[in-house]
């Protein structure tokens, strides 16, 4: 049985996918600061396939997450995949900043680092200690979830634009450094603003249509099979996933250009 982590699954994206996962038979050490929203997944989870295993963590301290990784190798015997979801939003630098945006002179340059320690570093430091046995077992998945390309260089959006701007330079990166391993390395976005805790409660109330994070339950799912083993450094747009579709054929037509250009010396 595939043994998964995954981080942020107390609300949001990552609670669907976990608990998609876990319909699908996976066993999942679910991870988040929030522990009461940790408990609601858990309980949602309760009568499905597979195993959900609770796990708080502040994915932004090195130790921890060293140590959860740790746990989920020792609890299921190894570790086949990491979801990097959890990260702050730009209502953490500001509640309001739809309407009101956050100029980077303006900002509270604790909290600015602080989003970069968890969107940035978390990742790296549970990839980091994840990849070596998915390495060493010549089988493994690696997703990071981002953001869309406008949401990525939007004014009055930073750091979080920015955060995950990094984040995709780091997926494409560490594709390249994973070929030939049996591990991939992908992003997935949702496509559009989605019904999560990133969106200030006054666009809620006005907003005429949002995604609903079950938008991610197909991809997540198909990314994480042997279906996928093909395709590493790719970016997966949630929204573009045709369910008309065989899986291999919505998986290649929800891919989007890459954020960054490629170098010219890899062009074709």
């Amino acid at each position: 049985m595939t043994a998964y982590f995954i981080t942020g699954a107390g609300t949001g994206l990552a609670r669907a996918m976990s608990l998609a996962l876990v319909g699908k038979s996976a066993h999942v050490i679910a991870c988040d600061l929030n522990e009461k929203g940790l408990a609601e997944t858990a309980a949602m989870a309760k009568g499905a396939k597979g195993r959900l295993i609770e796990h708080a963590i502040d994915v932004s301290d090195d130790a921890q997450c060293v140590a959860a990784v740790a746990r989920a190798e020792k609890e299921f015997g190894r570790l086949d995949v990491l979801v990097n979801c959890a990260g702050l939003g730009p209502v953490y630098m500001r509640h309001n900043f739809v309407a009101d945006p956050l100029r980077f002179w303006d900002a509270d340059k604790t909290r600015w680092w602080r989003m970069f320690e968890v969107n940035v570093r978390g990742p790296f430091q549970l990839a980091r200690a994840a990849a070596p046995g998915m390495i060493a077992r010549k089988w493994g998945r690696i997703v990071n979830i981002t953001t869309s390309l406008g949401t990525i260089q939007r004014g009055g959006n930073t750091p979080y634009g920015p955060s995950k701007g990094a984040i995709e330079a780091m997926t494409i990166a560490w594709a390249k450094e994973l070929k030939g391993t049996g591990v991939t390395m992908n992003s997935l976005i949702p496509g559009g603003v989605t019904n999560t805790a990133f969106v200030p409660d006054a666009y809620r109330a006005q907003a005429k249509s949002m995604l609903e994070p079950d938008v991610m339950k197909t991809p997540i799912v198909w990314i994480m099979s042997d279906l996928s083993a093909d395709i590493t450094g790719a970016r997966f747009v949630a929204k573009e996933w045709d369910a008309k579709l065989p899986m291999n054929e919505a998986a290649k037509k929800s891919i989007e250009a890459p954020v960054y250009l490629k170098p010219a010396q890899e062009r074709g």
